[in-house]
């Protein structure tokens, strides 16, 4: 890999089966919150119908993205020596997306997911099987990292990513952690939340990152500034997403949907990979906030995190109509 990339996603890779659901519960208390998903009990329970979208996960659905957005993209990941991966390798090609970086465990199995789909929402069941991690840095340094969810007891992994970071201060790092990452903590990996130029996570996730139960978004931009990202983004599901640089401060609402979604699988990672390859483009973060939803409106239409990531071209084509109140405000 002598070619400069634009962006190399870093992250677990998986292969994913959707379950479509048509016999089940779902009870939430009286926020509409902490809700659980309820089926019968040593029972034959009958599903809609089941859809394997293979190479996804939050590093590939980003590096799929930025592909399809016309960024070269590459994508460091560690598989099984197994039919599975092989596919996702296959799966990865036919996308645009580089994988010299990607390294093949022998006798491992590359990891596979259950989604049960239910009511447009989704409860996944996850495994991340136990690969011997270790960092593989390009020839030629890229010009983004994108650094998302990576498996258990993965610190010395992800020591070796800050390092190669901080022998490389050219490189623009953005942070999309997962659940293992949030698990780890702040301090850590401070070296990363240090190096990082652009941070994303959810209402809910920015509490679990920084330990508290703040409500207000622009105490928590703030919070997550001070642990040294200089932008930041937090999104708040389908009431839309706020963004800092530190000074200023602003929201987007969600593009709205022109049909009910089918499943909501993909829409953040579709939103932050969005928002970072126009940074990569060189617009600034106001501007780049506005195509994001754009992209994750019309994934949550498709099966899947990746059917419906759009091009630059197909974007620009939903900005041209966008509704009047589809607009950054400052707050």
């Amino acid at each position: 890999m002598s070619k400069k990339l634009d962006f190399l996603a870093v992250g677990d890779i998986v292969i994913d089966a959707f379950i479509e659901l048509e016999d089940a519960n779902v009870t939430c208390d009286i926020n509409h919150e902490k809700c659980t998903l309820s089926m019968r009990f040593a029972d034959k329970i009958p599903y809609k119908d089941v859809t394997v979208v293979k190479a996804v996960g939050n590093s590939p659905n980003a590096a799929t993205s930025a592909s399809r957005l016309g960024l070269s993209v590459g994508l460091a990941t560690h598989i099984g020596s197994d039919d599975n991966g092989r596919d996702c390798i296959d799966t990865l090609k036919d996308n645009g997306i580089d994988t010299a970086l990607v390294q093949i465990q022998n006798k491992a199995k590359t990891n596979y997911h259950y989604v049960l789909s239910y009511e447009a929402e989704r409860t996944i069941l996850i495994k991340h099987e136990p690969y011997t991690y270790n960092f593989t840095p390009p020839e030629t340094a890229p010009a983004w990292i994108y650094l998302s969810s990576v498996g258990n007891d993965t610190l010395a992994y992800h020591d070796e990513i800050a390092e190669y970071l901080e022998q490389n201060p050219e490189i623009k790092l953005a942070f999309q952690p997962g659940t293992f990452q949030m698990k780890l903590g702040t301090e850590k990996l401070g070296r990363l939340y240090k190096r990082t130029e652009i941070f994303f996570c959810n209402k809910e996730e920015a509490q679990r990152i920084l330990g508290n139960n703040e409500t207000d978004i622009k105490t928590q931009l703030q919070n997550i500034h001070a642990l040294g990202p200089k932008l930041v983004c937090i999104t708040d599901g389908p009431a839309g997403a706020y963004a800092s640089d530190g000074e200023n401060a602003w929201f987007i609402p969600m593009y709205p949907d022109p049909k009910p979604p089918v499943e909501r699988t993909g829409a953040g990672d579709a939103f932050s990979s969005t928002v970072t390859a126009m940074l990569a483009l060189g617009k600034p973060l106001d501007e780049a906030l506005v195509y994001g939803p754009v992209n994750s409106m019309n994934v949550v239409q498709h099966v899947g995190a990746q059917a419906g990531l759009l091009s630059l071209p197909e974007i620009e084509k939903w900005l041209a109509k966008a509704p009047d109140d589809y607009k950054v405000k400052k707050i």
